[in-house]
């Protein structure tokens, strides 16, 4: 259910917005502009409908302007709800100026209700991809690697077309399989996904076709399989590497025919899903006929993606997922040591993302002080460069350059801010950048 939130010193007003988007979600209204960052906090609404102007008399929006660009800029540390701004009829020039800082329309006061409505449905519409976004944080980076995958999950995802995510355990194939999901037609339907790897072989078809009444013990009912419930939208078979080869015949007679007969049936029910598969089997592994069977193979790998590895992605990338799981755990912006950022750019991530989002997960519970060292990340150095005291070969040149990068990526390249990171004046930084070529 969408989430809406009201913020006007006009209770006449509020209540009519209210009453005119009740149908809509949910609706809170606050009348006190200094509610508004506990009121975000409390209710992570969708969308928030911004009066302009708070004092008597006042009509040049400074307030409203400067509440929106608090609220533009919680992106990335929490979920920022999309903004509509509300203006008098003769403040479309500050409504045109909001729209500059990051609001996503404007509705001028008064207003006809349905002209109301349609803005509020037409920016949720918006907010859709943008709440997809947030929640696979996994999916943030500007490497290549994933400006490639995302681009490709664009143009895939619109398709019918059934799609095999290879990748590493804690790469974030799921995430890939929920982003193709909400770019695809069936976005509206249901996205059930199935753990394989989890599952008994005995209990493999009663999962994914489902059972009739006593078709075995302590079938006390019946139960539609996971084809049937997904029926409108997309099946998601994680670790389909994992499904042993006599269910495999089974699973595939369910792709060719479209349809799946219930255990203790002999009626067949037709099926309309989208298949999305997932393994963390090496590629040679998979045509390797003696562990998963061709014909089901080419059945499903209509389109293959590959998740690349966190340690593949870069120090820019890592940086950035830093950031993004630290502000989401702290509910603050949080600095690291420069020592800390280069060790952690650094690290190997045997655990990809997963191993990433944990540690900074724990690292907010453990940190000792309002800056984060290496050892608040509770991570062993058997992954990691050495400390500088360690090694004869160690390369400083390199390690410097790591840092700068790194101090870059986590400051959004902003010099003061990186110099600020890594203990430098801009002069010095300035110095190393032209050393390092960056």
């Amino acid at each position: 259910m969408s989430g809406l939130l009201i913020l006007d010193d006009d209770p006449d007003v509020a209540l009519a917005a209210r009453l005119a988007l009740r149908r809509l979600g949910s609706v809170a209204v606050r009348h006190d502009p200094r509610e508004l960052p506990a009121a975000l906090d409390e209710i992570a609404p969708d969308v928030l409908l911004l009066d302009m102007n708070f004092t008597p008399g006042a009509s040049d929006g400074a307030a409203g302007l400067a509440l929106l660009r608090e609220v533009v800029a919680r992106q990335g540390a929490v979920a920022a709800p999309a903004v509509i701004v509300m203006t008098a009829y003769a403040e479309v020039e500050l409504a045109v100026q909001a729209l500059k800082a990051g609001a996503v329309d404007f509705i001028t006061k008064p207003w006809a209700n349905e002209r109301l409505v349609a803005c509020v449905q037409a920016a949720l519409a918006r907010r859709a991809p943008v709440q997809a976004a947030a929640a696979t944080g996994e999916l943030l980076g500007g490497s290549v690697a994933m400006q490639s995958l995302r681009a490709q999950i664009a143009q895939v995802g619109a398709s019918q077309a059934s799609v095999l995510i290879l990748g590493e355990n804690g790469v974030g194939k799921e995430l890939v399989a929920r982003a193709l999901h909400a770019a695809s037609p069936r976005a509206a339907g249901p996205l059930l996904a199935v753990d394989m790897g989890s599952l008994p072989e005995a209990l493999v078809e009663s999962e994914l076709f489902g059972h009739r009444r006593g078709s075995f013990t302590d079938a006390r009912e019946s139960r539609p399989g996971r084809f049937v419930a997904a029926a409108g939208g997309t099946l998601f078979l994680d670790e389909i590497g994992n499904l042993p080869l006599a269910s495999q015949a089974k699973l595939l007679a369910a792709l060719e025919r479209r349809e799946v007969t219930p255990l203790g049936s002999d009626k067949p029910v037709p099926v309309d899903v989208r298949v999305l598969a997932a393994t963390n089997l090496a590629e040679a592994e998979l045509f390797d006929a003696r562990r998963f069977r061709p014909d089901l193979l080419y059945r499903l790998n209509t389109v293959v993606l590959r998740v690349p590895p966190l340690r593949e992605r870069g120090a820019a990338d890592i940086a950035l997922l830093l950031r993004h799981y630290l502000a989401q755990f702290a509910r603050r912006a949080v600095e690291l040591t420069p020592d800390a950022l280069a060790r952690l750019t650094a690290y190997r991530w045997p655990g990809n993302v997963r191993e990433l989002r944990q540690a900074c997960e724990r690292a907010t519970l453990l940190a000792r002080g309002p800056v984060f060292s290496f050892a608040d990340f509770g991570l062993t150095d058997t992954a990691a460069p050495a400390p500088a005291e360690q090694g004869l070969g160690l390369d400083l040149a390199q390690r410097e350059r790591e840092a700068v990068q790194a101090a870059l990526a986590q400051a959004d390249g902003n010099i003061s801010q990186a110099a600020k990171l890594l203990g430098l004046s801009r002069a010095a930084l300035y110095r190393r950048l032209e050393k390092h070529g960056l």
